[in-house]
């Protein structure tokens, strides 16, 4: 994958940026989380306003195959499912659990998705991935990951089908179709990423997270992932544990891609701040994931 050209005329924390970024990247993971409720319209639309490169979209499947933005395989965390839906839960090793794909959508549409987090996002909806793009497209890139996907097939249920499906529909399933709206796909699944690439011929850059090296060493690591991946996307634990994995990807041609940065507190922002503005200078990352948008560095 080819480098970028140099944006120092552009930054003061100029770096060769690695495709598919062109510069050190913003990415609002689940919207501006730290701000609205997670993976809801309101959090993507002030993660806009807060000058987000790209927003993160987390994938689930319904029980009648639509796609919605949800971090979580079940319910319960964010939503009003228990008092909505009391008699639908499934037990799980004694505890008592909602999952996305035992509801429709018309059913997950009724869930209050806000007021967990503040009374004052009460009837905030669990949005579709359509939802998602309709919101975003032209003002930002989308970074969908597939979410557990393994758990969907089992249940017959085709994430990467679905999603390279909706991209399809938006014409935005090839690299450059919207060069207002460039889109990667991210996993923790190998097997999702690879599926893509074989099976649905998927053209769009590929990032693979992770949060754990093991016993791999880096170079290993990276030269596993080149083979059905376009960037690595450790998080900062394991990347502060071997700065040298960032070196390993760009001598690949692989893009960097950290998570998650974020200030729970208006005391911390400082602090977020200058973790990202060390990530991008000394580290070389290409793009980060943050809670806080708009406290990304771009000085």
């Amino acid at each position: 994958m080819p480098v970028i050209a140099l944006v120092g005329c552009l930054l003061s924390m100029s770096q060769a940026a690695f495709a598919p970024y062109s510069r050190p990247t913003n990415i609002a993971h689940r919207g501006a989380s730290a701000y609205a409720p997670e993976h809801t319209l309101p959090a993507y639309r002030l993660a806009l306003e807060q000058g987000a490169d790209f927003v993160e979209p987390d994938l689930q499947v319904t029980r009648d195959g639509a796609l919605v933005c949800l971090h979580d395989t079940t319910l319960e965390r964010t939503t009003d499912v228990k008092a909505r839906f009391p008699s639908r839960a499934t037990m799980v090793k004694g505890r008592a659990t909602w999952p996305v794909a035992e509801f429709t959508l018309a059913e997950i549409k009724t869930l209050d998705a806000g007021s967990w987090l503040d009374g004052k996002w009460a009837d905030t909806r669990v949005p579709t991935f359509q939802e998602m793009i309709d919101t975003v497209r032209g003002k930002a890139g989308i970074i969908p990951e597939t979410k557990a996907p393994e758990v969907y097939g089992a249940r017959g249920l085709d994430m990467e089908k679905l999603l390279m499906e909706t991209l399809a529909r938006n014409r935005l399933d090839k690299p450059g179709a919207d060069p207002k709206t460039p889109v990667i796909i991210q996993s923790f699944s190998e097997a999702s990423l690879r599926k893509l690439r074989s099976d649905h011929a998927c053209k769009l850059p590929l990032v693979f997270l992770f949060g754990s090296l093991g016993r791999e060493k880096p170079a290993r690591a990276v030269d596993r992932i080149r083979r059905f991946g376009d960037g690595i996307a450790p998080n900062v634990q394991v990347l502060n544990g071997a700065p040298m994995l960032a070196d390993e990807a760009h001598k690949a041609n692989m893009s960097v891609t950290v998570w998650t940065v974020r200030a729970r507190t208006s005391t911390a922002a400082g602090e977020a701040r200058a973790e990202m503005r060390r990530l991008i200078r000394d580290l070389k990352v290409d793009a980060i994931f943050t809670d806080n948008p708009d406290l990304f560095p771009r000085d």
